[in-house]
């Protein structure tokens, strides 16, 4: 593919930052084994309706002893039925109790506060509501995931606990879970994933200001290291003036706003409305300084102004000023190290001729001929790879962190020297990844805002996801339903 993961410099998005939980974290609820990765609250839910959760409704059909994985249920079984309709398909009481029993299960391994049993099985009923309008969501726009990328995620949960696939499914049952549901969970995490990268991908542009604003915020510059670049339209007032002319020269100076935010050309607004006396020297350009070396006037006026952003007009004693952001530059950053990786892979793309599986089998075949001395990786990157970099016999070159795809990433740095990983499912398609080299490097001040600019980027995913979500809620038609008497 022409944008490879290591040349699509969006960094990793970690459930943390997105505000959803990541695949193995959002199956801490769907399993009862201490994972890696930290766990995420449940959210409180909103208002649920007159009929919701309260007195009758899932609390008046929940027993004091849920089902749970340490032990089983010794009374018959309660009967069945319908808490809640999304969109036409239901959500069970059985569903949401055994939900509840796999929370339950986690906050105790966390060892975290639990709150009340009634406000906990509101909150699971409430993301068992938003995940299913996001899971029909997904399906209306044909989004898939075949059994290759299930089995990925499978074995990639398995390795996170340190034990094989086959030991990971033999305590799932013990712990009174099929595996059947255990793998359906699996694959609705996936399309969810899938879904929200789709839909908050647009939302996080990150723009060069952005990195500015967060380095002066984060990191505490000072004025002395950020610099800036204005353009001024000065309407001068004189001394003395009248109330009356006073307000003309203002309108006068508003007109320039105006017509520069239109998009006028700001040099020409100078050249026909300024009033300073080096106007036509500089075309209204006030040099590149240090913001300390700027009336404080115009550094307020702007802050917060994007390139080329134009402020509203400022009073001082010589007119009003209307001022421009042709540039912003923040200062020296402070020395950061980090450790790079350097990696080669072979990428396969899922199509309509090749499923993810089938991709997988044969990535998997091409580890196995390569650590058998039988093929170069190199080789095989050049003549299969359906990446930019396969005439680089794959080689992504030095990265550092969050510069890949989460699924990548963590499968490379798995991996030491030489290490050849197992096939990898990632949004591009499936991976064979060999690490080549590590080592410590000290940034540039251009790797530095890369990191930077990921940053920003988390932020700004958390935020869509937050507004997304509440969207697709509110467009989901919910039914509670009352228990049977």
């Amino acid at each position: 593919m022409t944008n490879p993961p290591a040349a699509h410099p969006a960094p990793k998005l970690s459930g943390a930052l997105t505000g959803r939980l990541g695949l193995a974290c959002a199956l801490l609820l769907a399993i009862g084994l201490p994972l890696t990765a930290p766990a995420q609250g449940l959210r409180p839910s909103g208002s649920l309706g007159a009929s919701g959760l309260g007195g009758g409704g899932l609390g008046g059909g929940l027993s004091s002893s849920p089902p749970s994985a340490r032990s089983a249920p010794s009374g018959p079984r309660q009967a069945d039925f319908i808490v809640a309709v999304v969109n036409s398909e239901p959500i069970t009481n059985n569903e949401v109790l055994a939900k509840l029993a796999r929370t339950e299960q986690q906050l105790a391994q966390q060892g975290g506060a639990m709150p009340p049993r009634d406000v906990l099985a509101r909150q699971v009923l409430e993301r068992m509501i938003n995940e299913l309008a996001q899971l029909q969501l997904a399906r209306e726009a044909g989004i898939k995931v075949d059994d290759g990328a299930v089995d990925q995620a499978e074995a990639t949960i398995a390795n996170q606990n340190q034990i094989s696939v086959s030991e990971l499914r033999r305590r799932l049952v013990q712990d009174g879970m099929s595996v059947n549901q255990f793998r359906a969970d699996l694959r609705d995490q996936i399309l969810l994933a899938r879904l929200r990268e789709r839909e908050l991908e647009p939302r996080a542009k990150v723009t060069e200001t952005d990195i500015d604003l967060f380095i002066a915020e984060k990191q505490g510059l000072d004025a002395a290291n950020a610099e800036i670049n204005l353009a001024m339209v000065l309407v001068a007032v004189p001394e003395n003036a009248e109330p009356a002319q006073v307000a003309t020269l203002k309108a006068r100076a508003e007109e320039v706003t105006r017509r520069a935010r239109a998009g006028q050309d700001f040099t020409a607004l100078v050249r026909e409305f300024s009033d300073a006396p080096d106007r036509s020297r500089n075309d209204g350009n006030l040099g590149l300084r240090t913001l300390d070396r700027y009336p404080s006037l115009f550094v307020d006026a702007v802050r917060g102004l994007p390139r080329n952003g134009v402020s509203d007009p400022v009073r001082s004693g010589a007119g009003f000023h209307v001022l421009k952001v042709l540039d912003r530059r923040q200062g020296s950053l402070p020395a950061m190290t980090v450790t790079q990786s350097r990696a080669r892979h072979i990428l396969l793309r899922p199509s309509a001729q090749l499923s993810e599986s089938a991709a997988t089998e044969r990535l998997a075949d091409y580890r196995r001929r390569i650590v058998a001395g039988q093929a170069d990786f190199a080789t095989l990157a050049r003549e299969f790879s359906q990446d930019g970099s396969a005439r680089e016999g794959g080689d992504l070159g030095w990265v550092g962190p969050g510069q890949f795809v989460p699924e990548f990433e963590e499968a490379m740095n798995k991996l030491a020297p030489g290490q050849i990983s197992q096939p990898v499912v990632s949004r591009f398609g499936v991976h064979l990844i060999q690490l080549m080299e590590r080592r410590d490097t000290q940034l540039s001040a251009r790797e530095q805002r890369d990191i930077v600019r990921g940053l920003v980027r988390e932020k700004k995913m958390e935020e869509a996801y937050q507004g997304w979500a509440q969207d697709v809620r509110g467009r989901a038609y919910v039914e509670f339903r009352e228990p049977p008497q």
